[in-house]
Parts: structure tokens; C-alpha cells; sequence
């Protein structure tokens, strides 16, 4: 037998053991200890092949602090003229905050970029489901029509990759959590069917109110300060001690209205009783993972 015949049988008779052994280790590896990676900015997002196909946020139980006051700021109907200036403000001042996406809005390379920074930029800003159409604005015929309704949210979910089944209706404020369903009498058929496959709807108890001729602030910011210390010391909200306020990324697209948000935020940041959060962590929410 040949020196070359002879490591051909013995490849042959290694490769089966070789095989199992592998399978065997591939089965015991540690699932605790693998993580995805957070990606917060472009440079290291570009190392990762289809990063938009990963699921790079993990969602972890928090303790939550008894004598704390939590809030959780919201922005709805991005990716729009307002969005980047809002992340980019919360990135600077170090605050957690939550964006409520409309999947249609993403309709370019750029707005599809910032879809995706939010997301990566987890556990700081989080994106979340607020439909593909907003309803096109037909709120009624939108919700009389429940099952077109969960369609259009599913569809967002799958356009804009978010990671968790967290939504907000649009133009509507209902709240679906475990085991809680609370809605007015046009969105609960909706809010059934969205129960029924898991997913979360979180509305709001404060808004930060907006002209809706020219989209700018209605309050100011040292108003919305204290109508956020009014709610929390009457503790008039959905659960006791967890503040969600609604506002608009395009509330927020020209500098002296960033300036007004960049005001909000850091005087509420002064309070040390105050905590920012992303709604993941909203109290009795079903199973994200």
C-alpha cells in the first residue's frame, strides 16, 4: 500500500468520530455566554455582515427601585425630519428613550439608516412597531377593519426588523400587556388579535402636544416639567410610578425646539429620584425573548 492510499483510509475511518465529536461540542455550548454584541456606531457595524438580519439587542429584567420615579420618553412617527436630531440629543445627554417607527416613512437609504442606528444603538434608544401606513390617516376605517389592521403592524415589524413585539397604535392610546388588555370600544378587536400573537401595546399617560399646523410645541419646556412632576406626585398613570410621555420627532427638527427638548430632559435628569428608561422595561410586559 502507498504512503497515499494509506492516509486516504485513514481519513475515511477518522472522518465519522471527527464528525460526532464536533456535534457533540456545537450542542454544549454555553447559551448564557452568547450574547450578540451591541453595535453603536457605523465603524463597527460595517464588520458585521447584515447587521440589519441580526438581532443585536437583548432584553434583561430590571430590578425595579421603589423609591425611583420612572420615565419613559417616547417619540412617534419616524424615521422623519426631527428623528436624527432626537437620537442624537438623547446619545449626548445620556438618556434612555424610545422610538415608535411607521415602516412606510423608511422610504430611503438615509431614513433607512437611522431605523438602523436607533436599533443598534440598544440599550440607550429603542425601536419600536407603530405601523406600515399610520393608518394613512383613516384611524376609524383602519381599526374597524381589525385583521387588515394586524397585518399592517406585522408587516412594519418584518420591514423595519424591530426586535421585540412592542407597538403603538397609531393616533390612539391602548395598552395590551400580560394578562391586561385596556382600550376603548374601536381599537379592542385589534388589540385582541395582537394579544393573541404575543405582542405588547403600550400607550401613553402624558403628551407633549404639537401644533398640528406647523408641527412646533404647543408647552414649553419648563411647562412640561411641571405637568411631569404634577403626574407623578398625583400618580394619575397607567401603573404608579412609570411616567410614559408622548412626543413627535418632527416637533423637535428645528434648533430651538432641540433646545427646548435638550432643556426637558436635563432638568428632569437633575432630579436624582427620576429614572430614564426604554418601554422594554415597562412593568408587567409578556415574555420579549
Amino acid at each position: 500500500m502507498t504512503l497515499y492510499q494509506a492516509n486516504r483510509m485513514l481519513n475515511f475511518l477518522l472522518l465519522p468520530f471527527l464528525s460526532f465529536f464536533i456535534g457533540c461540542n456545537d450542542g454544549k455550548v454555553n447559551r448564557a455566554n452568547t450574547k450578540p454584541t451591541i453595535v453603536a456606531n457605523k465603524s463597527k457595524a460595517d464588520t458585521i455582515k447584515n447587521v440589519d438580519t441580526v438581532k443585536l439587542v437583548v432584553s434583561q429584567p430590571i430590578q425595579y427601585d421603589t423609591t425611583k420615579k420612572y420615565i419613559y420618553l417616547t417619540f412617534d412617527d419616524g424615521p422623519q425630519n426631527g428623528t436624527a436630531a432626537c437620537f442624537e440629543l438623547c446619545k449626548k445627554l445620556g438618556v434612555k428613550a424610545t422610538f415608535f417607527m411607521v415602516g412606510q416613512h423608511a422610504s430611503s437609504t438615509h431614513l433607512k439608516q437611522i431605523v438602523s442606528d436607533i436599533k443598534n444603538n440598544y440599550p440607550q434608544t429603542l425601536l419600536a412597531n407603530h405601523s406600515t401606513t399610520h393608518a394613512n390617516g383613516k384611524y376609524h376605517y383602519f381599526y374597524q377593519h381589525p385583521q387588515m389592521a394586524a397585518e399592517d403592524f406585522y408587516l412594519a415589524q418584518k420591514t423595519l426588523n424591530v426586535p421585540f413585539k412592542i407597538i403603538r397604535l397609531p393616533g390612539n392610546t391602548s395598552w395590551v400587556r400580560e394578562g391586561k388588555l385596556r382600550s376603548n370600544g374601536l381599537t379592542k378587536p385589534v388589540c385582541q388579535i395582537l394579544d393573541s400573537v404575543g405582542y405588547n401595546v403600550i400607550g401613553w399617560d402624558l403628551e407633549w402636544n404639537f401644533n398640528h399646523k406647523n408641527a412646533n410645541p404647543v408647552e414649553s419646556a419648563a411647562t412640561m416639567i411641571k405637568r411631569v412632576s404634577n403626574y407623578l406626585e398625583k400618580n394619575s398613570l397607567n401603573v404608579p410610578n412609570h411616567l410614559v410621555i408622548l412626543t413627535h420627532d418632527r416637533m423637535f427638527r428645528n434648533q430651538n425646539y432641540t433646545d427646548s427638548l435638550s432643556k426637558f430632559i436635563s432638568m428632569l435628569q437633575q432630579n436624582k429620584n427620576y429614572v430614564f428608561e426604554t418601554v422594554d422595561h415597562y412593568p408587567g410586559l409578556k415574555k420579549l425573548n
